[in-house]
């Protein structure tokens, strides 16, 4: 179809607490709060149409810019600014396509971002969300669900930020594109999580009827996919990936899981130093058997610098923290990694193009030595996500590229949509409007997780896998200062 000519005509965005029921450490960071962000967009089209749309997304800190030297709101801050800058953007663009809007505007918004201080990954925070709302407002105005708009291709989509894919057959990628009715969960296993009762003391339980363990977590919702985090220090990885193990061979059957090396190493010789000594143990055996790939280990500073081919010979290796833009991959894959992270805070468009490079590669190698490697792939991470707009619209997208299973626990880290702030009326709308996706009990909506998986049968609704409103007058404005952080 031909892509409609779309106008931004209004921007506004709000927050919203979430607080964590349990503290959760990645990185250099131990998270207990973060605000929630809320982009509400208007557009209009040239036949006259207008309609509004909405995003969500929790503002991480220490993931988009792990310098230690910002605090927890330093970091808030520049991805405020992000969308400060990419909302003049958007607004200053004029009359082109859904997609041609960050097309218009992604130079000249990031190059605005670095002279503030602010990596790429940070810069596209912005677009990223105001992306997805500015679609969700085009597929109600053409009453059409987000999995009918991209295989249509209604925003426009095409290979100007992608060069390397000339010779796609871009609308045959896109209408071949068919989701599913669910997804497995893949459930994170933090730095300090509690993974028996014994690893936790009477004081720090929260008994709040959710489960709390890693044995409470598998019995309560039977995940078979797991996220293990690694921290950089071969002794401590050790007994502590062993202590993980135990909890996952006796109760977990046929498990499979990622291993997150979390930017903890300098270079290729650290992980594998680490994969030698996993192998030397034997309480890993079968955890070693489980692994599908690893996930950035190599500081983004030199990641794509070093070969990571030695370490893709025994698992797959994808970036996550260096996809700041859409030339990552490709930079990534001449360096051995085979995969890439699909995360909605880094751009839905570049998930649904990387998936492109997937195909067209795993084709173009076939016959050749590097086909041993395996296929190349897309791998869907997402650490804090909340239920409701955020977490349907991350789901929705991972499950038209074809993902079998998802990172997927910030509904672990918090109570439900409680703790992330949202109103009784709100979480009954969200819970009626998804009904296998949450449970309401008590007044109170949950993301539910039955056998493992996420039941997605109610996101192939009228716009980006909304189905309701959040309570926009329970919201602050956010505040849109721009900030200098050199």
């Amino acid at each position: 179809m031909t892509a409609p000519k779309i106008r931004v005509e209004e921007i506004e965005l709000y927050e919203r607490d979430v607080v964590l029921r349990l503290p959760f450490r990645f990185g250099v960071v131990t998270l207990r709060e973060a605000p929630q962000a809320f982009a509400r967009i208007r557009v209009s089209d040239e036949a006259g149409h207008s309609g509004w749309g909405m995003s969500a997304e929790v503002l991480a800190p220490k993931w988009f810019d792990k310098n230690e030297a910002l605090t927890n709101e330093e970091n808030f801050d520049q991805l405020r600014t992000a969308l400060s800058l990419s909302r003049d953007a958007f607004l200053a663009v004029g009359t082109t396509t859904a997609y041609g809007l960050p097309v218009a505007c992604h130079h000249e918004h990031v190059l605005a971002a670095r002279l503030r201080g602010m990596n790429s990954l940070v810069a596209t925070y912005g677009p990223a969300l105001l992306n997805r709302a500015v679609l969700d407002a085009l597929c109600g105005i053409h009453n059409m669900s987000f999995y009918r708009a991209i295989q249509t291709n209604l925003p426009g989509i095409d290979l100007s930020m992608t060069s390397d894919l000339a010779g796609l057959d871009l609308t045959r990628f896109l209408g071949n594109l068919a989701p599913s009715k669910s997804v497995h969960a893949r459930h994170t296993v933090g730095m300090i999580d509690p993974l028996t009762a014994a690893d936790q003391l009477a004081a720090d339980r929260v008994d709040d009827g959710l489960p709390e363990t890693l044995e409470e977590i598998v019995t309560a919702y039977g995940h078979r996919y797991f996220k293990v985090k690694v921290g950089g220090d071969l002794r401590a990885d050790i007994d502590r990936l062993s202590a993980v193990a135990d909890v996952l061979d006796r109760q977990a059957g046929d498990y499979r899981l990622s291993l997150d090396g979390n930017e903890q190493y300098e270079d290729a010789a650290g992980v594998l130093e680490l994969l030698d000594e996993m192998d030397a143990t034997p309480a890993l055996d079968k955890f070693r058997t489980a692994i599908l790939f690893v996930e950035q280990p190599i500081k983004r500073a030199t990641a794509l610098n070093e070969d990571v081919t030695p370490i893709a010979a025994r698992y797959p290796v994808i970036i996550d923290e260096s996809d700041g833009n859409f030339d990552a991959f490709p930079t990534a894959r001449m360096r051995g990694y085979r995969g890439v992270s699909s995360k909605t805070c880094k751009g839905f468009y570049k998930s649904i193009l990387n998936t492109a490079r997937c195909q067209v590669w795993t084709d173009e190698e076939q016959g050749t030595d590097k086909a041993e490697l395996g296929p190349y792939f897309m791998s869907a991470e997402d650490l804090t996500i909340q239920g409701g707009v955020g977490l349907q619209q991350d789901l929705a997208l991972i499950n038209l590229l074809g993902l079998e299973h998802v990172e997927r626990n910030g509904h672990h880290y918090v109570h439900g949509m409680t703790g992330a702030g949202a109103p009784a009326g709100e979480q009954k709308a969200f819970a009626d409007a998804h009904p296998g996706l949450y449970r309401h009990e008590n007044g109170e909506t949950f993301v539910n997780i039955e056998d493992g998986k996420l039941d997605l049968s109610s996101l192939d609704g009228i716009g980006f896998a909304t189905g309701t409103e959040p309570d926009w007058n329970s919201m602050r404005e956010m505040d849109l200062t721009v900030k200098d952080f050199t």
